[in-house]
């Protein structure tokens, strides 16, 4: 019903940046919160931030100063911008999206990206 599709990952030096792009189609009336995980080997999955449709934000107390997270809801979209990286940054990141199907929907579903590998180098 519905596909979110993360990229933007890869290889970056500690102190870089980069980017991550999530994007949701398929049958969406609206979405609602969105957020972004990750997933390090040997960890559990982890909240790294989340955004409302509001734009109201949280984020871990690991990336927080450092990552920003952002939303185009006219496009479904929602972005991590990561800055400063280091390699505990390094994981799998998945993107997560509550989503209501339909306009009659009383719950939203919720979704999950394929996730996008970001490797940190010392």
């Amino acid at each position: 019903q519905v596909q979110l599709v993360e990229s933007g990952g890869g290889l970056v030096q500690a102190g870089g940046s980069l980017r991550l792009s999530c994007a949701a189609s398929g049958i969406i009336f609206r979405v609602n919160a969105m957020g972004w995980y990750r997933q390090a080997p040997g960890n559990q999955r982890e909240l790294v931030a989340h955004i409302t449709n509001g734009g109201t934000t949280n984020y871990a107390n690991s990336v927080k100063g450092r990552f920003t997270i952002s939303r185009d809801n006219a496009k479904n979209l929602v972005y991590l911008q990561m800055n400063s990286l280091k390699p505990e940054d390094t994981a799998v990141y998945y993107c997560n999206a509550a989503i209501l199907n339909w306009g009659w929907s009383v719950r939203a579903n919720d979704y999950w990206g394929q996730g996008t590998q970001v490797t940190v180098s010392p």
